[in-house]
């Protein structure tokens, strides 16, 4: 059996942890447990704090309206100026995504990473007007912040310069290792440095935070080089202009179409502002290798046949506002044509599904061929396998596990992986967003739990929305509203004059609410309510007793306010 955290499922409240005793090590995933995305880790030792990763999770159907949702920093906000800095393993949306916004409460913290990863972050801040302060590492780098010692290790994942770290206190050493795989054959020849992670195991590695997105996986993650046949093929045959979408990050995935293009005569234009300028930094660090000419503006594809036009954009998630998404909606300056082919090249992030399966019909209707994961093979995970983790558990040999990045399931599964390895069951801890692991005198447990909810950013407006504002935008979604208008005697509640009913979005005819009507005046008969002086408490009573009757009677469940006018 595993050493489990999920007691807080219960009705008991989560126990709020200790002091942390001295000289000991405290380890608080914020983010990116339970979840795939959001990921932050906050490591707390000898009075001061370090933040491993700080990214955003994207929203899902039944949170409308909301772009991206953060870590929640309560549990550290009164101890910003304890923050020593913030290590980022590598350069994707949901592991820095969410710096901008702890930046905007204290900017001057440092940030920690690799050339391509200080490169994306610099400039994703620029839109938020804020200039950071860097600290370029490479592997094998050590570098002391505060009382950590952090020492980094190259990992291959889809994104060049990705990073394991290992942070060493005077409580222990814990080996972070960021998302990774075990490809190898990467296309950059940088593959995960294992005999630096033998090395740390030798030292005696006392907590491994290991990646679990795909420990349900059996076997090996396939190599990224084994994509190339297929995304030629795709080249090869396309009668008319090859539509590319990918995230704007996935840098190997991107050399690869160029490669293709390139070799079967066709220009590429880069398409949507993430793309440009992700690609322009990539390129101008040497992570991108394009021949002379390949690239042109979008403009000079125009006027040139179909069969050498490439187009690489983003939206391969189904996101609303991607340049993908309004294409297939015809709402894009380009438009998409029968015999186009449309090559989706990135995962499947759980929870996009919906979003990107009615972005394949729309194109689909549109006479596009669309080539993805489902058929071809044009694309593979950047995480390590169940094969993988396994090895590095050999390897490794560390004496407390905690598996990070993914899913209740992916964290189980990954946990059953380490036990298969020979770790102690008892020393196998599988936390939650906001779970405290106290590493003491060589022993890891989990002491508590802060707060660690989901923050929603909503525009310009950030932690504003709740979970009670998006169950009423499901029900404006789903339902539609009704609003009640009731003019009653200030002395008595009694109506006046009839109850006006005004509908949106909400199908019904003329009788519907007859029978509401006469439910809210026996609501408003009652001695009790005759003696309401609250206005509020008055409008509730009414907006209830609608809601109610339309549910029971009509199985609908509109959004219903009421409105009390004193005659």
């Amino acid at each position: 059996m595993t050493n489990t955290s999920r007691s807080s499922r219960s009705s008991r409240k989560p126990k709020s942890p200790p002091p942390l005793p001295a000289g000991g090590l405290r380890v608080t995933p914020l983010g990116g447990l339970g979840e795939i995305g959001r990921n932050m880790t906050v490591f707390e030792h000898a009075g001061k704090l370090l933040v491993v990763d700080c990214g955003v999770l994207f929203p899902e159907e039944h949170q409308p309206g909301i772009d991206v949702i953060l870590p929640d920093f309560t549990s550290i906000r009164h101890r910003l100026g304890d923050i020593v800095g913030i290590v980022l393993t590598h350069g994707h949306e949901d592991h820095i995504g969410g710096v901008p916004y702890l930046l905007k409460e204290r900017p001057d913290i440092p940030l920690i990473g690799s050339e391509l990863t200080l490169a994306f972050i610099t400039s994703k801040l620029t839109e938020h007007r804020i200039t950071p302060r860097t600290v370029h590492v490479e592997a094998g780098d050590k570098h002391r912040a505060g009382p950590f010692e952090c020492e980094f290790v190259a990992v291959n994942h889809s994104i060049p310069d990705s990073l394991a770290v290992a942070v060493r206190t005077d409580a222990g050493l814990v080996l972070h290792t960021g998302d990774f795989r075990m490809d190898q054959f990467p296309l950059d020849d940088r593959i995960t440095d294992l005999r630096h992670f033998a090395r740390l195991g030798d030292e005696g590695v006392d907590l491994f935070l290991t990646d679990s997105t795909n420990a349900e996986v059996p076997g090996f993650t396939t190599s990224e080089q084994e994509l190339t046949p297929a995304i030629d093929h795709v080249f090869a045959t396309a009668p008319k202009r090859i539509i590319v979408s990918s995230f704007a990050s996935h840098v190997h995935r991107i050399q690869q179409v160029l490669d293709a293009a390139h070799a079967h005569g066709r220009k590429v234009a880069f398409v949507g502002r993430s793309m440009v300028k992700n690609m322009g930094i990539a390129t101008e660090l040497g992570y991108l290798k394009i021949p002379r000419g390949l690239v042109v503006d979008f403009k000079k594809l125009r006027s040139m046949p179909d069969a050498k036009v490439t187009l690489v954009c983003t939206g391969s998630q189904g996101e609303p506002l991607a340049a993908l998404s309004r294409m297939a909606n015809e709402t894009h300056q380009i438009q998409l044509n029968p015999g186009d082919t449309v090559l989706m090249a990135s995962s499947l992030i759980p929870g996009n599904e919906n979003a990107i399966y009615g972005i394949i019909n729309k194109l689909t209707d549109l006479g596009v061929k669309v080539v993805h994961k489902g058929n071809a093979k044009v694309h593979v995970s950047g995480h390590a396998s169940a094969g993988e983790l396994v090895y590095c558990y050999n390897i490794v040999k560390p004496t407390h596990v905690m598996p990070v990045h993914g899913e209740s399931k992916h964290l189980h599964a990954n946990a059953e992986l380490a036990i298969r390895t020979g770790v102690d069951p008892a020393n196998v801890l599988i936390g939650k967003d906001g779970s405290t692991i106290d590493l003491v005198e060589g022993r890891a447990r989990i002491s508590g739990q802060v707060e660690a909810g989901l923050v929603y950013v909503d525009g310009h407006t950030v932690g504003k929305v709740t979970e009670e504002t998006l169950v009423e935008r499901r029900l404006l979604q789903e339902g539609g509203v009704v609003t009640v208008v009731a003019i009653v005697d200030a002395d008595t509640n009694a109506l006046t004059e009839p109850l006006e009913f005004i509908a949106k979005g909400f199908v019904h005819d003329e009788h519907i609410f007859d029978k509401a009507a006469e439910k809210v005046q026996h609501a408003l008969a009652r001695p009790a309510t005759q003696k309401l002086e609250d206005l509020d408490e008055l409008e509730s009573l009414i907006g209830d007793t609608v809601a109610r009757h339309l549910e029971r009677a009509y199985r609908r469940a509109p959004l219903v306010t009421a409105v009390v006018i004193d005659a």
